[in-house]
């Protein structure tokens, strides 16, 4: 695919998420020799001057481990505990193996709250940029030793197409125990210009015990980057030189081709680093008056409102089916919404999704 080829080719900045598959034995201990390779095809990279930034599963996994424990935790302090245990010697694995090439690498813990503030969002994008410019890899998780659901990124494939997006990355690789994303008979989708239904209908869940997510995680990640206009490769990180042969362009997993109309900083913090305070239904009108002509969001649009938001917070904007088709910053609170006039969401402050 010529295309693969000449959009890959210029790529500089590459996040790269690694599942807890890819880290583990069958044991779920932390497979040093798995790790190995990957770091070796990682450091390749490195010093091909590309700047390499790490999503990490795996600490949960080996923390389980640690513990004893065959099946994925349920409750909250059992899945803190593990991965309190488990990032210690997931940091220290890699900081061995890096080392030996004399790479230095960074721990970045985050939850979702350290990137819905917009100050936050700032300062942390300021510092793996900070990072990278000293040459050296940043390995982000999510903080789970203190994470509850609601600053959750939910998954690490999302978190990776998040950090993707904040850090303004060329490309997303995720890596994983499959081949990309297979339709009938278990063929590999090569490309992937549009997520479509059918699309979304080919995802399905993981079976692991140390993993959640699966296909469907991987698809909703694609929609982030994509939309904020970079590419994503879901390959098999089992697969020998898997990097080198992305990055050459060669036909591996399957690639997401990005939007068009990249999105700008702000407006990408507004569509992907929030979790909606509420609801605005709109008519077909005010529908068409957002997507086609790039208009405001006035009052006498909106059908309904659901949801306890204030004036700035971020909500999500339905049509009368109920699809999600943008999201906005709101000018007034949910109380005052049965009185509003006027422009209730800026243009400026509106992500058409």
């Amino acid at each position: 695919m010529k295309l693969r080829h000449e959009m890959l080719a210029k790529v500089n900045r590459i996040v790269i998420k690694l599942g807890t598959g890819l880290l583990t034995d069958a044991q779920n201990h932390l497979s040093a020799r798995q790790i190995e390779g990957l770091v070796a095809q990682i450091a390749t990279l490195h010093e091909l001057k590309k700047q390499i930034i790490i999503v990490s599963s795996g600490a949960i996994g080996a923390g389980m481990a640690e513990l004893g424990l065959k099946q994925r935790p349920k409750r909250l302090d059992e899945l803190q505990a593990a991965a309190a245990i488990g990032q210690s010697k997931l940091m220290a694995v890699y900081d061995e193996l890096f080392g030996k090439f004399g790479i230095t690498v960074g721990q970045v813990l985050l939850t979702h709250d350290d990137l819905k503030d917009r100050a936050r969002h700032l300062n942390a994008h300021n510092t793996l940029a900070t990072i990278l410019a000293h040459g050296a890899v940043p390995i982000i998780n999510e903080n789970d030793t203190v994470a509850v659901e609601e600053i959750k990124f939910g998954d690490n494939d999302r978190l990776g197409a998040l950090a993707a997006t904040l850090i303004d990355a060329d490309l997303l690789i995720i890596l994983s125990h499959v081949e990309g994303l297979l339709e009938g008979e278990g063929r590999v989708v090569p490309a992937v210009p549009e997520i479509t239904h059918e699309i979304e209908a080919l995802a399905g869940d993981t079976d692991r015990a140390t993993s959640v997510g699966g296909m469907k995680s991987k698809i909703d990640a694609a929609k982030i980057v994509t939309r904020a206009g970079i590419p994503l490769v879901i390959a098999n990180g089992e697969r020998a030189d898997v990097l080198r042969d992305v990055l050459a362009g060669e036909e591996v997993g399957t690639i997401f081709l990005p939007h068009a109309d990249k999105l700008a900083s702000r407006k990408r913090w507004i569509a992907f680093f929030q979790h909606p305070a509420g609801v605005l239904v709109v008519d077909d009108g005010a529908k068409q008056a957002l997507c086609a002509n790039g208009k405001s969001l006035l009052a006498k649009g909106i059908v309904s409102s659901e949801g306890k938001f204030e004036e700035g917070d971020l909500v999500s904007i339905r049509d009368k089916n109920q699809v999600e088709f943008a999201r906005g910053l709101t000018k007034v609170s949910g109380i005052q919404m049965k009185s509003a006039t006027g422009v209730v969401i800026h243009r400026d402050d509106m992500v058409i999704l």
